[in-house]
């Protein structure tokens, strides 16, 4: 396994496509990205100049934390790792969910494999007034977290080294897909995402990529770029890991009060009650399917979800108002809006950004007679905080060339 040399670091490519991502020249960033850019990611407060070394860690073996290409590329050669290499990237404030993604990756290339753990707040994934300069950086307990699930070594680079001469001129633009959900509501992010993404691949050269399926657009985007532009690299997703009671793990929760994060649960609940109600359905239409056949299929089939619209709102009026007279789609988006109604009630309130029911191949919306796999995805602020949660269905019998967010590419 080796890294590329030094000086010879290949660049994007510019090729297009015309539904995924391309190379753009000339962009430029969210207002105050580089303005605000000079916080590494390292515990150093905001405004305080980036060092190009780390500090001394007393028992954290300060050789296995590299600020530079130079040091990851000598650390690889040091480790003389016989199998593949895997990269797990992050932004830091390290949990739970890097941990299994990192687990992931040591059981993929096993003990001989070489696996980096990138920790880089990416200045050019934040828009004007959000978190740059607050988002959480906690280099020490990532660096302990990360060795002990099994990272290699942990690349925790500066802006200047990931960006050497400033602002890059040239990036990888998302597309149509990346002007959708996440990318509507924040303009530029997903842009900036894949070019440090980009980046990362060409610096840490991994047979493997791994990326948490919370960030389910993301996911679909780094797979777009990685088909669409040739990475030599194979895309791998990780389930989602949860507390106890739901709420998806994210280093924006530290962010939230007691209260806050009562309201929060309002995200996984939601999604819970529509796969809680498309299982329901699912079920009534396979006992419809199952019925002799005096009647037309389709109408056993309506009178089946008829009934359920009727028992499930005589067991769960709240869950169910909306959703009694339809099924499919429709039905799942209203179980889950109804728990984010009564979530906009609350106190603290949830502002929702959005809820959506989506295609996993492009992210539009799903129709109607939707066959095969879905993302049901919600975006909403409670306080200060913006969250995001997903969670994957699948209507009837999914279609051969329908993806799946887990699926390795």
């Amino acid at each position: 396994m080796s890294l590329p040399a030094r000086g010879h670091d290949p660049a994007p490519a510019g090729a297009s496509a015309s539904a995924g991502a391309s190379a753009s020249a000339g962009t430029s960033a969210s207002a105050g990205t580089f303005a605000s850019a000079g916080a590494p990611a390292s515990p150093t407060p905001p405004g305080t100049p980036a060092s190009t070394e780390p500090p001394a860690r007393p028992g954290l073996r300060p050789d296995r934390l590299v600020p530079t290409a130079q040091g990851l590329r000598d650390a690889a050669a040091r480790h003389g790792a016989p199998g593949r290499n895997a990269v797990v990237m992050t932004m830091g404030a390290l949990h739970e969910g890097h941990a299994t993604l990192i687990r992931a990756a040591r059981a993929r290339v096993g003990e001989d494999g070489f696996v980096v753990v990138t920790v880089f707040v990416n200045p050019l994934q934040f828009g004007a007034g959000e978190d740059l300069d607050r988002y959480p950086r906690t280099l020490d307990a990532d660096l302990e977290l990360a060795l002990g699930a099994g990272a290699s070594v942990v690349f925790a680079p500066s802006v200047d080294e990931v960006y050497p001469g400033g602002e890059p001129q040239v990036r990888i633009t998302a597309g149509p897909m990346g002007e959708r959900l996440e990318g509507a509501s924040r303009p530029g992010h997903f842009d900036g995402m894949l070019t440090v993404v980009a980046k990362l691949l060409h610096l840490t050269a991994p047979d493997l990529a791994f990326f948490g399926q919370k960030d389910a657009q993301q996911l679909a985007l780094i797979r777009r770029m990685v088909r669409d532009l040739n990475f030599p690299v194979e895309v791998v997703g990780v389930e989602t890991v949860r507390e106890e009671d739901g709420l998806a793990l994210s280093s924006r929760n530290r962010y939230l009060s007691a209260g806050e994060r009562r309201t929060a649960l309002a995200l996984s609940r939601a999604l819970f009650a529509g796969q809680e109600r498309l299982a329901a359905q699912e079920a009534l239409r396979a006992r419809a399917d199952a019925l002799p056949n005096g009647r037309d299929r389709a109408e056993n089939r309506a009178e089946a979800l008829s009934r359920l619209g009727e028992a499930r709102a005589a067991a769960d009026a709240h869950a169910v108002a909306q959703a009694a007279e339809c099924a499919g789609p429709g039905a799942v988006r209203a179980a889950a809006r109804a728990v984010l109604d009564e979530a906009a009630k609350a106190e603290p309130p949830l502002t929702l950004d959005y809820l959506a029911l989506v295609d996993p191949a492009d992210f539009t919306e799903v129709t109607d007679d939707h066959a095969g796999q879905a993302v049901l995805a919600v975006a909403a602020r409670v306080g200060s905080t913006r969250l995001i949660d997903n969670i994957p269905l699948s209507f009837g019998p999914p279609s051969p060339e329908s993806p799946t967010l887990g699926a390795a590419t």
